[in-house]
């Protein structure tokens, strides 16, 4: 481990045990490029020298449980790139919890760190830039694309700090939305500072539009080995839930490919939903047919998967747990597969690819994901302790965006796996399911979007976020509905945005 001491963007020391020659004139990023050519396997990191007496030294080595990680932590109070970053990108890494690891792309000078793998890796592709911020930041949001694993982490401090707000340039923000985003995104960040914040930054535009995109550069990581240290797989019995209403057969082909599974599972829970009062259930394969593994199965009258998912997360005993769906279909050998992937990236929740039939994968990478899947995840279990499926988003949108979000809250972040990969039907809705009766649905003026979108978007986005979607929303939406009048448009737009707004915090309430 190599300790980088720097300040006003220059190098003013290293830990004793290493020295290397170097010029005056070399940024911190190219200091960083030259100890990772002298010394190919080492942990590079660096500190602010007024934080040097705060950096905690003793938990870097666990931190960093194999070679593709990239952690830094900004103890005060912002973003490098300012809130308004939030008006080009909706993902979950634009609002950091910094008093928990989370995974993220907005890396900080303050203190970090990351393998020489990785500095040799990119060496010929990122420009070792004079703003250290800067260099961090680009390439944790172009590594993170290929499977570099990016993390706000307060443990590399001893204590938290007090706030001190921080401040960026325009000029900066822009530059890095046009050489890191699609060219329009440039363009509507504009938009959206005039609009929201009466903020003119037509000169900082102007100058990022000479700047090239670097979102083509050719960077690969796959040349670095990934090969956890950590010990997350005490047992690999895992429970399956799935919730069911009116998919008889193929819920009876998902248990026949788990009854197949060459790493068989503990226990399945199945909660099976009729909400007409009365009726009796038809799986009878159930108890009719011999099963290789214990089938916990209930029956009741109320529909809604948040409801179904909890109750069958309230039956889960063993270690791991799979939330799986009942149009599901799989290799004998996935759980197997899934359990080496967690002991190889040591991470304790991952959501595999879910293709439907004749889909091409595009992604082809294991990477932070920024969604969860709700019917092809799997979770260890103690971090079920503290999530559950929020009822508020029965029968609507969100409730896996908001379940993923509990567990990055908690400190723990969700892998995307392309391989293996679980084949997702999209079976036909059941027979007997009946249409939920919501409360704004008598409303004259309809909310736009969905109110349960719009409680997403209040509990996980920052404000900037949530007004960059609503601009995406108001100039899609356009186009599908019947007021052509952009003046009418606008102000039709506003009341059904007002009312989402209302019954948002209606649900949020409940």
């Amino acid at each position: 481990m190599i300790l980088i001491y720097h300040k006003d963007n220059k190098v003013v020391g290293l830990s004793n045990s290493y020295r290397i020659d170097t010029s005056d004139a070399l940024t911190i990023a190219e200091y960083l490029m030259l100890l990772a050519i002298e010394f190919p396997d080492e942990l590079l990191i660096w500190c602010h020298i007024n934080l040097k007496e705060q950096l905690n030294v003793s938990v870097i080595e666990q931190l960093f449980h194999h070679k593709k990680l990239l952690f830094s932590y900004n103890p005060y109070e912002g973003v490098y790139l300012d809130k308004s970053i939030g008006y080009v990108e909706e993902s979950p890494f634009i609002k950091i919890n910094k008093k928990s690891t989370y995974p993220t792309w907005q890396m900080s000078s303050w203190v970090g760190g990351v393998h020489s793998e990785v500095v040799l890796a990119i060496k010929n592709d990122i420009p070792f830039e004079k703003d250290f911020d800067y260099f961090l930041g680009s390439l944790a949001k172009l590594g993170m694309r290929q499977g570099l694993l990016c993390y706000s982490e307060p443990l590399l401090l001893k204590r938290q700090l007090e706030s001190i707000p921080t401040n960026t340039s325009p000029y900066t923000l822009f530059r890095f939305v046009k050489q890191h985003y699609k060219s329009q995104w440039v363009f509507l960040l504009l938009f959206n500072l005039m609009v929201y914040e009466r903020r003119f930054p037509v000169l900082p535009f102007l100058f990022s539009l000479f700047y090239k995109n670097r979102s083509k550069l050719n960077i690969k990581l796959d040349g670095i080995k990934v090969q956890s240290t950590r010990k997350l797989v005490d047992s690999t019995a895992v429970d399956v839930i799935i919730p069911t209403i009116g998919r008889k057969d193929y819920l009876h082909k998902v248990l026949k490919d788990f009854s197949r599974q060459t790493l068989l599972p503990q226990k399945i829970i199945i909660v099976e939903q009729n909400p007409v009062e009365g009726s009796q259930t038809e799986l009878d394969y159930v108890k009719g047919e011999q099963w290789p593994f214990e089938i916990k199965h209930f029956f009741i009258h109320q529909a809604g998967a948040c409801n179904a998912r909890n109750l069958a997360l309230d039956q889960t005993q063993n270690e791991w747990v799979f939330l799986a769906d009942d149009d599901n279909r799989f290799e004998a050998t996935l759980l197997s597969d899934i359990f080496n992937k967690i002991k190889q990236y040591g991470n304790p929740a991952v959501t595999t690819s879910y293709p439907q039939k004749n889909e091409i994968l595009t992604n082809t990478k294991v990477i932070q994901s920024s969604t969860f899947g709700a019917g092809n995840s799997f979770v260890r279990r103690n971090l079920l302790d503290k999530a559950r499926f929020n009822r508020a988003f029965e029968f609507g949108y969100g409730e896996d965006v908001d379940f993923g979000m509990q567990l990055r809250n908690q400190g723990e972040d969700i892998l995307y796996l392309p391989e293996p990969s679980i084949l997702h039907l999209k079976a036909p809705i059941g027979g007997f399911r009946t249409k939920p009766v919501l409360q704004w649905q008598n409303e004259i003026v309809q909310p736009k979007p969905s109110p349960t979108i719009m409680l997403c978007q209040i509990l996980h986005n920052t404000d900037a976020q949530t007004l960059g979607y609503k601009t995406i929303l108001f100039f899609k939406y356009y186009r599908f509905q019947k007021i052509k009048n952009p003046i009418s448009y606008y102000c039709n737009f506003q009341k059904q945005w007002d009312k989402s707004v209302f019954w948002a915090n209606e649900l949020k309430k409940e």
